[in-house]
């Protein structure tokens, strides 16, 4: 991906050395080793029909040739999908288009730039990254899971202090529009899902990979519905400014009006997180009073924002 993003933003033929200092990889590889790599990479890619071309800048002073990705030969053609066809693939690219290929393209582009080499940063609209996985967990366990490693994280549980978990993460997926890991659970020895946005802290890579299998047939969805836990109910007590938090008033159970021009509303209460989410958008026309893992999950989020 690294090579692709610096052919195709470049607006001429990159030379080897430069495509040797501007990509991740390449730069720490003895001369013998980065041919090898190089070559291997380009084979790869015209496999998979990323046809790389060789040339160079100027013709009349016999530059040394380069390579670039031509964006005409680079995009696909058009692609007719039906309506769920196209529902999967835009969920994927969702997820995909992800933090750790921002860091890289960010860092391609730079380093071409400060090597003299005129870049085009609207071809990146063809692999430009959107982030829509934001739970910093998601990177560290989706490496583990691809790797079969086995990781340990403080986990904070609705109402409880945060423990260490150690797991075998089997998958990882969006249920009910949040991010959760699969696995088996080492210290219960059995299989639990938890939510990627109660990870409280780093993930941490424990032993080696391929330590385990996951076990053949097994579907994470179907788990997901075994393992969901019961929907909680309840009431969240919230503070809301005069003319501020229509949603949540709409949904109030009670409002009744409270000092200097704000109202108390009781909101029915299902999932502390998700409202926590919801409270944390309207800044400070919303204050969570009630009950206290909301609050603290509402000042979780603002301590994220505030650091």
């Amino acid at each position: 991906m690294n090579l692709v993003i610096c052919l195709l933003v470049s607006r001429g033929y990159v030379s080897k050395d430069r495509i040797r200092k501007a990509v991740e990889g390449y730069r720490e590889q003895t001369d013998e080793a980065f041919e090898k790599m190089f070559e291997r990479d380009k084979e790869e890619l015209r496999e998979i029909g990323i046809p790389i071309e060789l040339g160079t800048n100027n013709k009349v002073f016999d530059d040394d040739p380069g390579y670039r990705i031509r964006r005409d030969a680079f995009e696909l053609p058009r692609i007719d999908l039906a309506p769920d066809e196209a529902a999967a693939v835009g969920l994927a690219a969702r997820v995909w288009q992800h933090a750790r290929l921002a860091r890289q393209t960010s860092t391609a582009v730079v380093k071409l730039e400060a090597a003299g080499v005129g870049v085009d940063p609207d071809r990146l609209t063809l692999v430009e990254p959107l982030l829509a996985a934001s739970e910093p967990a998601f990177e560290p366990i989706w490496d583990a899971v691809v790797a079969r490693r086995r990781v340990s994280f403080p986990y904070r549980r609705p109402g409880a202090e945060p423990s260490t978990r150690q797991i075998e993460p089997w998958g990882v997926l969006s249920w009910h529009g949040r991010w959760y890991v699969i696995g088996h659970d080492l210290d219960r020895d059995g299989v639990r899902m938890f939510r990627l946005s109660r990870v409280t802290g780093p993930v941490t890579p424990t032993g080696r990979a391929k330590a385990y299998e996951v076990p053949a047939g097994t579907d994470l969805r179907v788990l997901a519905r075994q393992l969901e836990p019961a929907p909680r109910t309840g009431t969240a007590r919230l503070r809301v400014r005069g003319g501020h938090g229509h949603a949540l008033r709409r949904r109030a159970t009670d409002v009744r009006a409270d000092d200097d021009g704000w109202d108390l509303l009781d909101v029915p209460l299902a999932d502390p997180e998700r409202l926590a989410d919801e409270v944390v958008t309207f800044g400070p026309a919303v204050v969570a009073l009630e009950p206290r893992d909301l609050r603290d999950a509402v000042v979780r989020r603002l301590e994220r924002l505030a650091s």
